[in-house]
């Protein structure tokens, strides 16, 4: 069965590297939304196994978008993980604090991009 990503970033080069990259290099699902609350509606609608999301967007940022899947009964059991360019170890401290799964900081290695993150949903596949 294949897996449903839904990643979420306001730059559309990141958008364009992680879907050509996990595509090449995964049989999943790859939806792409450059905003944040347009990202929220795709969650709902699609439900997908996980998502990659962009911590720092412009009028509604990643932190806002996890509270509201979080929020929201059929999204608050999706996995959530964080793409940010906040490396340090507060910073992580903070966002972890939050609930997410996970976190990747950028900026990132397209080739590992797949492993990173099935190594932190815990997906065999």
């Amino acid at each position: 069965m294949s897996r449903k990503v839904l990643v979420i970033d306001d730059e559309e080069a990141i958008i364009i590297v992680l879907r050509a990259s996990l595509e090449a290099t995964t049989d999943w699902q790859i939806i792409t939304c450059s905003s944040a609350t347009k990202g929220i509606e795709i969650a709902i609608a699609e439900h997908p196994d996980a998502v990659l999301l962009d911590v720092s967007m412009p009028k509604v940022d990643g932190t806002q978008v996890l509270k509201a899947l979080q929020a929201e009964d059929s999204t608050q059991d999706i996995p959530v993980i964080f793409l940010t360019a906040k490396a340090r170890d507060s910073e992580q401290k903070v966002l972890k604090a939050l609930g997410v799964s996970g976190i990747i900081i950028k900026p990132f290695s397209p080739e590992t991009i797949a492993a990173l993150t099935k190594e932190i949903l815990g997906w065999k596949d």
